[in-house]
């Protein structure tokens, strides 16, 4: 498997781990339950290592598909940049969950001032997931750009000379 094959594998873990995440702290902030949160806050931690996988294939992943048709640097650069935030994000996510989550232990007096950093963090995280997914998917499905499909040629107008519309 080449690394465009491992980024398709990986690149999913890290959006769905922070929606998921943020679903699972919001029930555990609703419900006062350390438990849940808990839960939470190891979903944030998998969903980072995920990114960092991700960040490490994609790189990869570019150099094999940035030079096919309909595809081009910059919508790939777009995809990058995106996913370079998220991932900070995911870390700082990921930091303050293990901080949430000490401090809960500990009893600390900050402990939910900590939670709420870390629910904030979640919300980030969750939508530049959403447009670093978009982006993503923008770069292999044509048909889901804003600017529209960027057609080939079809064989019988190259073969004719006609451009059929």
């Amino acid at each position: 498997m080449n690394d465009a094959h491992w980024h398709l594998v990986v690149n999913h873990f890290p959006i769905i781990g922070a929606i998921l995440g943020l679903g699972i702290l919001i029930v555990g902030l609703v419900l006062k339950n350390n438990t849940v949160k808990n839960t939470a806050y190891i979903v944030f931690v998998v969903a980072a290592i995920f990114a960092f996988a991700s960040m490490a294939t994609g790189e990869g992943a570019e150099e094999l598909v940035e030079d096919m048709p309909n595809i081009g640097h910059q919508i790939i650069h777009e995809h990058e940049e995106l996913a370079e935030k998220l991932a900070l994000l995911l870390y700082a996510t990921t930091f303050f969950s293990l901080l949430s989550m000490y401090t809960d232990v500990k009893k600390h007096k900050y402990a939910k001032t900590i939670s709420i950093v870390t629910l904030l963090l979640a919300i980030g995280s969750s939508i530049v997931g959403t447009l670093v997914g978009n982006s993503g998917g923008e770069i292999r499905h044509t048909e889901i750009r804003e600017n529209g499909i960027i057609a080939a040629p079809s064989k019988e107008s190259v073969s004719t000379g006609n451009d059929k519309e």
